[in-house]
């Protein structure tokens, strides 16, 4: 249907320029009456398709603000004034055809979504690999992806793939994925061919979700469409009030058809969709799809935040926190045992510990003999030892439990997560804390979120009170409401609404109710038919808070765009009906300025479709974030290091503590002291231009001396521990050096993350 309508469109621009130049060129070469026929031949075309259209809105009981265009055509076709109907049919077909480009260059980051849309998958059938239609896709399916196919449904890679997720997240960058990660249809292969295991139906999968989101978008007319509809119908009584009162003053008829002609066509029907699907299509085109142009005219007024804390504000899954060992137990040593035995099992826990140890650099070994109590933990054997992993009831009903796990456990108990415990033959040996830790981005997205005028920021989560009090510190929240059930933040939104326009953002089923009550709910990340993403108005595709912030600027810029073309369209037009109806403008004149107003409005309302970003793209400071995380994450031995030395060092003994000093010594000199210079001297004067000042990482760089400082007083008190072993308050001064040394590391390590993460946004 649009590429009809476009070709209607412009067969009707075609044949009323031809007709409008072919027709003045008869005149001017005497053929008054051959020019005037071509005049009327090309204005009756349009009219007819304006009638076509009335009738279309009057069945959908919309304002048919083309009968202004339809009496003015026909007015001036009754009068004899050929011209002017000639005129008048040319600016209507034209005002069409640009309303088509405007919408259909709007929609084009939607549209492009629809486009790439996967049709086959390759399937593994009797050994060779077949195409099948999406509809035979199965769970458990193995699937081959070719380079720059598309993933045609939501698995789990068997194989290491090079990712283009830019479709869905916006994120230009290709991105790396390890053997046993999840990938998400609609990806496109930037590598070799990769195999998969199909982990849902086409369906169900997540490019299945995005299009039929895309598409409710596009079906729906945005309510500041029915708004100009709205003052449509009232400007078009006023313009028949004007043309027929200038009519009964002065008795001119043509006085009348003036009017009616700057009045045709309304250019705020005009400007106001283009500037509202523009805004969706740059949503999308920024990772964020929004279904409507209600939704988006919502986010633009909203002034009220609440989220749910897990998969929201954190990850929404286990990660590496620490790990806790033995006396003279490596933390490699533990998390290689836990990872190795991990890889038989499926469960989420068992993945982060596996991811843990890729991150580290740690090799694992084949488990064999493998045992998994669902819900408990496994055990088997890995490198000939006997092995469990799994909770402390579990691991310690094979083990002796170790002193430290009582400590271990309550601290668990005050700050939440979650501990694998690892036994190797008999003896505890260690314990791998995890936690759903705060996603990078959060504080900085609710802090741009505060500033775009959102003023009151509530955190819903069903976790315990003094958990979420701390994390709601951590983040300066309005409200913190803890323990809530589906049922409590349901109310929780519909009591605020009273207050202004709310946004809710989840990501779980139990925030289905909740995200359908708000005035606006956004999903974290699209899950194809997941019931928070079906209830909410948009997604997020990226699982990335700071992608809200750029959803609101843009739903602001866009409706503040669209009542521009309001104000604009009614006051220009009403400007020149007064004009007409005082004789001041003829009906081609009129004609023509109509049409000028029609080009300034659209061509305005398409500033909507773009949108630039406060701050420049990463590639012009070429910086690998990514890389960057990386080379921290393979800090977090050093620091464990850092932290078992300060707490074991009481216990040592002379020998004991200079030995363990001299190696730390040289973990620093070797790892961390090198990766602070190489910071100082090659990333951050990269970075400080796109920062602005003179010199913004001033802070950043004091941190740098403060770890280089401490390094020192560090090798000092190595170099004054004499022959007969430290002394109690040497012992003590290197305890407070330590701690504080591990604190200052790891706060600087997040600082750098955070504003790696921000520089990454901008790709």
């Amino acid at each position: 249907m649009p590429r009809i309508r476009l070709s209607v469109d412009l067969v009707l621009l075609l044949g009323s320029a031809l007709t409008l130049m072919a027709g003045g060129a008869c005149v001017a070469l005497g053929m008054g009456t051959l020019g005037r026929a071509l005049w009327v031949a090309g204005a009756s075309p349009v009219l007819l398709a304006l009638t076509i259209s009335i009738g279309k809105a009057l069945f959908e009981r919309r304002a048919g603000v083309d009968i202004l265009a339809w009496l003015a055509i026909g007015l001036a076709l009754a009068l004899g004034e050929t011209l002017a109907a000639a005129v008048i049919a040319l600016m209507v077909a034209s005002g069409r055809a640009l309303e088509q480009y405007a919408q259909r260059r709007a929609r084009r980051e939607m549209t492009a979504l629809l486009s790439r849309a996967p049709r086959v998958a390759m399937r593994l059938e009797d050994g060779q690999w077949q195409p099948v239609a999406l509809d035979a896709v199965h769970p458990g399916d193995r699937l081959l992806v070719r380079s720059g196919d598309c993933a045609a449904v939501d698995g789990t890679l068997t194989d290491a793939a090079q990712l283009d997720e830019s479709m869905l997240t916006g994120e230009s960058a290709i991105v790396l994925r390890q053997a046993g990660q999840s990938v998400r249809s609609g990806v496109v292969n930037a590598g070799s061919p990769f195999e998969m295991v199909a982990g849902a139906r086409a369906q169900d999968s997540t490019y299945a979700g995005i299009v039929r989101m895309v598409e409710a978008a596009q079906r729906e007319r945005g309510p500041s469409a029915r708004l100009a509809d709205r003052y449509g119908a009232f400007f078009v009584l006023l313009s028949l009030m004007l043309a027929g009162g200038s009519w009964w003053a002065t008795g001119e008829l043509a006085r009348a058809l003036a009017v009616l002609v700057v009045a045709t066509p309304c250019p705020l029907i005009l400007g106001v969709p283009v500037a509202i699907v523009s805004g969706i299509s740059n949503c999308a085109k920024r990772g964020m799809l929004i279904k409507g142009g209600g939704a988006l005219e919502r986010l633009a007024q909203a002034s009220i935040l609440f989220f749910d804390k897990t998969g929201t504000l954190t990850g929404g899954r286990a990660r590496l926190a620490s790990i806790h060992c033995a006396p003279n137990t490596r933390p490699d040593a533990v998390l290689r045992f836990a990872a190795s035995l991990a890889q038989a099992s499926g469960h989420v826990i068992s993945e982060a510990l596996t991811l843990a140890a890729r991150e580290r650099g740690i090799g694992l070994l084949a488990p064999s003999a493998v045992e998994e109590t669902a819900g408990a933990g496994l055990r088997g054997q890995v490198d000939g030892a006997n092995v469990a992993i799994g909770s402390f009831a579990y691991v310690s009903s094979l083990a002796a439990s170790a002193p430290w796990s009582e400590d271990l456990l309550r601290d668990i108990g005050y700050e939440g997560g979650a501990a694998v415990f690892v036994a190797v033959d008999g003896e505890m040996i260690g314990a791998v804390r995890l936690a759903d830790q705060l996603r990078m981005d959060t504080p900085r997205a609710l802090r741009l979120l505060r500033r775009e005028g959102i003023d009151r920021l509530v955190m819903l989560t069903g976790d315990r009170d003094d958990v979420a009090q701390s994390v709601g510190a951590m983040l300066g929240v309005t409200e913190v409401r803890a323990e809530q059930t589906p049922a409590d933040k349901l109310h929780a939104i519909e009591a605020a609404r009273r207050d202004g326009v709310v946004i809710m953002v989840g990501d779980g089923v139990n925030d289905a109710p909740a995200l359908a009550a708000a005035d606006v709910g956004v999903a974290m990340g699209a899950r194809g038919a997941a019931a928070s993403a079906e209830a909410a108005d948009a997604v997020l595709l990226v699982d990335r808070l700071d992608r809200l912030v750029d959803g609101v600027r843009i739903a602001r810029r866009a409706r503040r765009i669209a009542v521009q073309c309001v104000v604009m369209g009614m006051g220009l037009s009403a400007g020149a009906m007064i004009a007409a109806a005082l004789g001041w403008l003829p009906p081609v004149a009129g004609a023509m300025l109509q049409e000028a107003i029609d080009v300034l409005v659209i061509v305005n309302a398409l500033r909507a479709a773009r949108f630039h970003r406060a701050a420049p793209a990463r590639e012009l400071a070429n910086i690998d974030a990514e890389r960057l995380k990386a080379e921290h994450a393979a800090l977090a031995p050093v620091l464990e290091q850092i932290r078992a030395l300060a707490d074991d060092l009481p216990e040592l003994d002379g020998a004991g503590v200079a030995n363990a000093l001299t190696a730390l010594n040289d973990a620093l000199d070797r790892r961390l002291l090198p990766h602070e210079r190489a910071d100082d001297e090659q990333v951050y004067p990269r970075l400080a231009p796109l920062l602005g000042g003179d010199d913004p990482l001033a802070a950043m760089s004091s941190a740098h001396r403060e770890i280089y400082g401490m390094a020192r007083r560090l090798k000092q008190m190595a170099g004054n521990i004499g022959a007969a072993g430290p002394t109690l308050g040497q012992v003590r001064d290197a305890q407070r050096l330590l701690y504080g040394l591990e604190a200052v590391v790891r706060l600087h390590c997040a600082q750098e993350e955070e504003l790696f993460h921000a520089v990454d946004a901008y790709a």
